[in-house]
């Protein structure tokens, strides 16, 4: 089974990557299956209804998040079961919607870090007991482990070898070049980066994010809007039947 995990969509320029060069992509690569995480989708931050049906209209089956979920309140009704939307599944099981879901055969899981990301329970700890309760025959398992530290995301990569089928990184929005795959059969990548506006400090107007580091005073952000955007992706080869990584390569575009 091929998988398409694209890396953090920014705002309106990410959305716009998305829908220009998606449906020719998936053609090109007979892709089955594509994930893209979607927590700042709309403006920046977070995901709305509006956002999200954009998103799948492109093409995306399956959408995760990190820790901009809350930011866009009218979300919240859909996150339970009305769209294939995931918040990460180390939040406390008092908040609404879900940590991970079933898209065929492929469970596709989000998780949070905690290195330098605020408040969120063991994404190790997680991990182990939702994999103690999943049916022996779900055996693709993708999970996009939105976290800062490099060394958090190597860890819990060598963590689950050979118990998920990939580790993806998201959340810096810069890409990484280590996409390999493990000892044990898991695809692994740190980040997989950002899709949206090229011209841009991880997305953000570059004098805004400038001036913020300048006089280190409370500075609106805003998501760049002039240049040339980027689509950051990873391309996942899976064995369906041992549940195991074939191939992880790179996948990055840009259009004017």
């Amino acid at each position: 089974m091929r998988i398409l995990m694209i890396g953090d969509v920014i705002g309106k320029p990410g959305r716009l990557a998305v829908s220009s060069l998606l449906p020719d992509l998936r053609c090109e690569y007979e892709i089955d299956m594509v994930v893209a995480n979607a927590e700042n989708v709309a403006g920046g931050k977070g995901v709305t209804p509006v956002t999200a049906e954009e998103l799948m209209d492109a093409g995306v089956d399956v959408m995760t998040s990190g820790n901009h979920i809350w930011a866009q309140k009218d979300i919240f009704p859909l996150l339970d079961d009305g769209m294939p939307i995931l918040r990460p599944l180390n939040y406390s099981p008092y908040v609404i919607g879900r940590g991970y879901l079933l898209w065929k055969q492929v469970m596709v899981v989000n998780l949070a870090g905690r290195v330098f990301m605020g408040n969120a329970d063991c994404p190790f700890r997680a991990m182990d007991e939702l994999l103690s309760k999943t049916d022996d025959n779900v055996r693709l398992i993708i999970v996009d482990f939105h976290a800062e530290a490099t060394s958090e995301k190597n860890a819990l990569g060598r963590y689950l070898d050979g118990r998920v089928s990939a580790v993806v990184g998201t959340h810096t929005h810069v890409g990484t070049i280590d996409a390999c795959i493990l000892p044990k059969g898991t695809a692994y990548v740190t980040d997989v980066g950002m899709t949206g506006p090229k011209e841009s400090v991880i997305g953000d107007d570059v004098e805004n994010v400038i001036q913020r580091f300048l006089t280190q005073m409370p500075h609106r952000l805003q998501v760049a809007k002039k240049g040339r955007l980027i689509f950051n992706s990873v391309l996942l080869d899976l064995d369906e039947t041992m549940g195991r990584a074939i191939n992880i390569s790179r996948l990055d575009r840009e259009i004017d």
